[in-house]
């Protein structure tokens, strides 16, 4: 494969190298890039580099990553609603429900299944054997639109856009409690919750920088709905941070009340929006997409409530 080419910015003074690397390729594990430095594969302003190496900024960094692995999820025909294709991209609005990529105890039944049978071997293969063309992720339980690239050079762009927040993702969720003001922003750190592995939390504890802005759309008794736009994608990050200050999401069982909401089988959380710029044209792209239809019910209820 052709050599990556990374420019090292002043923020990036005093970051190691391999975590400059995972950092900037989302795909790429910090363990991955540490083998691709021990294997001489990055270079930094042209001589090779130790994984201890710490950057100044402004050094110029290429990488050679490995060769995609064979692609090892299997095609399934599980209905698509495709919002957007054409040879770069697709961007399909994902159901609640849809788990994105085979992982353990959902080895099948996900939107790479469902992808692979509807792109056939049109997919890129830097995410590697189990997420071919996965660019970013949505959670299970949460529904909206999502891009997948068919092409490496396609997802090296968009994995780029993603880092300096040209690629701009805006949900639309229902919180429990009301807020006092009409818009707001959530600035608090996103890492592993300290005893529970599988959640996420705020913390000061390795945790990563996260910035949720929110307004309110419509208030209802003991509920709001609200739009979020993501300043940076932590696993979780809406979730995490509408509980933080109190207001988690309504139907997240994790998050918020443990016990379901009934008619609602995720959480009411809905990418509803997603900008990019074409890794081909140039161009600025646009989209949107309906509510899922288990959210708009829960609104129209709460509605007729007034």
């Amino acid at each position: 494969m052709e050599p990556i080419h990374l420019t090292a910015g002043s923020e990036d003074g005093g970051v190691r190298l391999d975590s400059f690397l995972a950092a900037r390729l989302p795909d790429l594990t910090r363990s991955a890039a540490v083998r691709l430095i021990e294997t001489g594969q990055v270079t930094v302003n042209g001589r090779p580099a130790s994984k201890s190496c710490r950057l100044s900024g402004g050094e110029n960094i290429s990488a050679v990553l490995p060769d995609p692995e064979p692609i090892e999820a299997l095609p399934q025909d599980i209905p698509l609603d495709v919002v957007y294709e054409d040879a770069d991209v697709i961007v399909v609005n994902k159901p609640s429900g849809l788990v994105v990529h085979p992982a353990p105890g959902h080895p099948d039944g996900t939107l790479v299944n469902a992808l692979l049978y509807h792109c056939g071997d049109s997919l890129s293969g830097v995410g590697g054997a189990l997420r071919p063309g996965i660019v970013h992720r949505i959670d299970r339980d949460t529904s909206g639109l999502i891009i997948a690239a068919k092409n490496d050079a396609a997802h090296l762009a968009l994995s780029a856009q993603l880092q300096d927040h040209t690629l701009a993702r805006t949900y639309e969720a229902v919180v429990a409690g009301n807020l006092r003001e009409e818009t707001g922003t959530v600035d608090a750190p996103i890492g592993r919750h300290h005893t529970d592995r599988k959640k996420m939390a705020v913390t000061d504890r390795g945790g990563k920088s996260a910035v949720t802005h929110w307004e309110v759309l419509e208030r209802f008794p003991g509920l709001t709905h609200v739009r979020c736009r993501l300043e940076t994608g932590r696993t979780h990050q809406i979730r995490v941070h509408m509980a933080y200050i109190g207001h988690p999401i309504y139907g997240d069982t994790v998050y918020g009340a443990q016990k379901p909401v009934p008619g609602l089988t995720g959480q009411c959380l809905h990418a509803v929006g997603l900008r990019f710029v074409h890794p081909r044209t140039g161009e600025t792209m646009e989209l949107s997409c309906p509510l899922d239809r288990e959210f708009a019910a829960v609104l129209e209820k709460l509605r007729r409530m007034l």
